[in-house]
Formats: structure tokens, C-alpha cells, sequence
């Protein structure tokens, strides 16, 4: 039975993300934004998605001599070398490390950012962010509101990688965008892909807002894409159609888009037309796209790693159920991890699969 499993996962693992990580109409599509079209006319090279990182870094403390970035073996590259050679470029006094301890680099970057600095935090793994949960809800959401807006800590951006892995088990494979999402004051921002996040990193550094940042760990050597070498920012709560479709409308953000992309095409052969759509930002999020994509399906389908009970995908649901209750053919469906801790050897059972993902497709439209 082990050895089965253990296949199984491998075969999971290969099936669900290309050596792109990402479908082409994700990579090629514009946006209407824009800085988008600035974008589409730069030059760029194909790099991966931690590569993509490292540029944004690096043109965020460059064009910023009040940027800094800190946190666990950041001037060391960091566990996953997004910061390699960062520590060399702008010296120990701007690229440094932190002791282990999550609630003194969160802490340390709020009061960073209220003497008026980019303050860029990077958390090892999302799933030590929690130590931190106090200093960002109760302190970093909340600065600019309990002053009367005379002081802020708008310049804090926390980094942080998330989900699934493949072999990261219950302490490194948590997907917790969720718990962030109900807290005014906060932005979440989550990307896709390589060309989406250094725009959107770059945004969210530059944004007079703290911003969370959640970073696909699956995809930092997976995710290959060409991206502009130069200096650009996509724009924060404005979500992407990267599909086009007529009878059902599938949501997403991160590494799950590539899955979603794969069970769209399935469904497509099967003469089921799927839009699908990116969320990019999930607070504030971009209802009106969603919305206007639903009244066009008549149909909606939302799908994310973190367990379904409490997921950001419930509030999703929610909202559209009020929004667009008289057009809605079907049921809202989900189609999420489980309601148990993230396991390892069952990873494959845990996540929300092609085959899931097409199941729930196919049911919704025949509903």
C-alpha cells in the first residue's frame, strides 16, 4: 500500500505541473492595464519564478535607498536563494539576517516602516508566520487606523513562501492566506507566475499599504516564463481573465492555476467551455470581474489548497451567491484541500487535483 501511495504521489506530482508550471494563454495574455502594455514592449529572457524574485529585490533597493530586506539566512541567498547576492550588492547594514524568531522580524518591520522606510520581511515559510499573528493583526493592520492616520506603517511587505511542495508534509506545506483575509488594513497578494510576481511584488513593496505576500514555493524552480528585465508593477486587486470561456467560471490564485488551467482543457474536450480566472489579490479582491464572468457562465467554481472549511473560496461563494443569485444555474461548488492537517505521504488525497477539479467541473454544469 506505501509503495502505491508513494507512486501515486510521484504520478501526481508529474501530471500536475508542466516544466512551464503555468499554460500559455497565462503567460500570454495582456492585461488592461497600463503598465501592462509598458510592460508587453521590454525586453526580457526566460527565467523562473525565484530568479523573479531576486529582480524585483534587487530594483526595489536599488531605486529605494530607504529599502531593506531582512529575515532568517536572507543575506546567506535564503532557503530557497531568492536574496542570493543581494547582501553583496547593497552591503549588511541593508540586506541582513534575523534571528529565529517571527514575531521580532514582523515586529522590527513595523516600526522600520513607521520611520518612514521599505521595510521587506521575509518569513522562512508561511507556516511560521504564526508566532507573528499578533504583530500583524493587532499592530501592523490596525497602525494607521488607531493614530487617525498620523502615522502608518504602509511600507511593510512580508514575503512569505506557501503550499504544497510535494514532500513538505504538516509544518511546510500550509496554505493560511485565509486567516489574513478577514483583517482590515492588510492586503494579501498571491502570484501565479514569473512575470506576475515580480510585477506584483514590486506593486506590493511600493504599495502605501502593509501587504502580505504569499510566494508559491512549488514553482520557484518549476515555473519558467519570459519576464522583462527592466523595472514594472502590475497593478494590486485587479484580477485576470486567462481563459475565455462561456459555461462555467473557474477562480484561483497561485500554483493552483496551473492545475485549474489542465482540468479546463480536459473539460474542453469534452465540449465544456471554462473561463478561468486569476484573483492575483485576495484582499481587496476583484468582485466585479468575477461577477460579470458569472453572469456571463451562469456557473462558478472556486478552488484553493488551504482546507475548504474557512477558506478564502467561501467567501468567494458568498459574495457572488448575493451578487448574482437569479443568474446562477448551479450551485456554487468548491473544490479545496481537506478539512485535515496537511499530511505527507497522502499529499496527493490531501490537494485539490485535475481530476477533481474536471469531477466538479462536469457535475456543475450537468447540476
Amino acid at each position: 500500500m506505501a509503495k502505491s501511495v508513494k507512486e501515486l504521489g510521484k504520478q501526481w506530482m508529474i501530471s500536475s505541473f508542466s516544466k512551464r508550471g503555468f499554460s500559455t494563454a497565462c503567460s500570454t495574455l495582456k492585461s488592461s492595464s497600463s503598465s501592462s502594455s509598458t510592460m508587453e514592449k521590454q525586453s526580457g529572457k526566460s527565467v523562473n519564478l525565484f530568479t523573479a524574485v531576486n529582480q524585483a529585490l534587487y530594483i526595489a533597493l536599488e531605486t529605494d535607498p530607504n529599502a531593506y530586506l531582512f529575515g532568517e539566512d536572507v543575506s546567506f541567498g535564503g532557503v530557497f536563494r531568492c536574496s542570493t547576492g543581494l547582501a553583496d550588492q547593497f552591503g549588511s547594514k541593508r540586506v541582513f539576517n534575523t534571528p529565529l524568531c517571527e514575531q521580532g522580524i514582523v515586529g522590527f518591520g513595523i516600526g522600520l516602516a513607521a520611520m518612514g522606510n521599505r521595510a521587506i520581511a521575509e518569513v522562512q515559510f508561511a507556516d511560521y508566520i504564526f508566532p507573528a499573528f499578533d504583530q500583524i493583526v493587532n499592530e501592523a493592520a490596525k497602525f494607521r487606523y488607531r493614530s487617525g492616520n498620523q502615522f502608518n506603517c504602509g511600507g511593510l511587505t512580508i514575503r512569505t513562501p506557501y503550499g504544497a511542495v510535494g514532500h513538505g508534509g504538516h509544518y511546510h506545506s500550509q496554505s493560511p492566506e485565509s486567516f489574513f483575509c478577514q483583517v482590515p488594513g492588510l492586503k494579501v497578494v498571491i502570484p501565479r507566475s514569473p512575470k506576475q510576481e515580480k510585477g506584483l511584488l514590486l506593486a506590493s513593496i511600493r504599495d502605501p499599504n502593509p501587504v502580505i505576500f504569499f510566494e508559491p514555493k512549488w514553482l520557484y524552480r518549476l515555473a519558467v516564463e519570459e519576464v522583462p528585465e527592466d523595472d514594472y508593477m502590475f497593478p494590486l486587486s485587479e484580477a485576470e481573465v486567462i481563459r475565455h470561456g462561456s459555461d462555467i467560471t473557474l477562480v484561483g490564485w497561485g500554483s493552483q492555476l496551473a492545475v485549474m488551467e489542465q482540468a479546463c482543457v480536459d473539460a474542453e474536450k469534452e465540449g465544456i467551455s471554462c473561463e478561468l480566472i486569476d484573483l492575483k489579490t485576495l484582499i481587496p479582491w476583484d468582485k466585479e470581474t468575477v461577477e460579470a464572468s458569472v453572469r456571463k457562465t451562469g456557473r462558478l467554481l472556486v478552488s484553493h489548497e488551504a482546507p475548504v472549511t474557512g477558506g478564502f473560496g467561501a467567501e468567494i461563494s458568498a459574495s457572488i451567491m448575493e451578487r448574482c443569485f437569479s443568474r446562477l444555474e448551479a450551485p456554487v461548488a468548491r473544490t479545496c484541500g481537506l478539512d485535515t492537517p496537511f499530511p505527507l505521504v497522502f499529499e496527493p488525497f490531501f490537494m485539490p487535483t485535475k481530476n477533481k477539479i474536471l469531477d466538479a467541473i462536469k457535475a456543475t454544469v450537468n447540476y
